[in-house]
């Protein structure tokens, strides 16, 4: 899902800085966390981001996914094998006949 080239990117940075130290699965929580708030703080009051910044939208929305990033490979998963499994289980509570166009989910 996410190249390694990209994976690769972020471990260095973060080597570079000498951040792995601070990088804790509770401080990558909290600031996936502190990310996706001022990602929705984006677009508070309107279905638009304020001032139609989609630029800060983007970057919001990369800092989430950089933190997510960090903490799957801080904790040793898979991206791609954790996002499958979910996936599965969201098919079985969320089936097709039951939940399309609705926000119905199995019992």
């Amino acid at each position: 899902m996410v190249p390694e080239v990209t994976i690769n990117e972020i471990r260095q940075f973060i080597a570079d800085r000498d951040w792995r130290q601070f990088h804790t699965p509770d401080n990558m929580a909290k600031s996936i966390s502190i990310e996706a708030g001022e990602l929705l703080e984006c677009f508070q009051w309107s279905d638009e981001p304020r001032d139609g910044d989609w630029e800060h939208v983007h970057e919001e929305l990369a800092d989430v996914m950089i933190y997510c990033i960090q903490m799957a490979d801080l904790l040793g998963v898979d991206l791609d094998e954790i996002i499958h499994s979910k996936m599965k289980k969201n098919a079985k509570r969320y089936p097709v006949e039951l939940s399309k166009e609705s926000s119905a989910k199995a019992e």
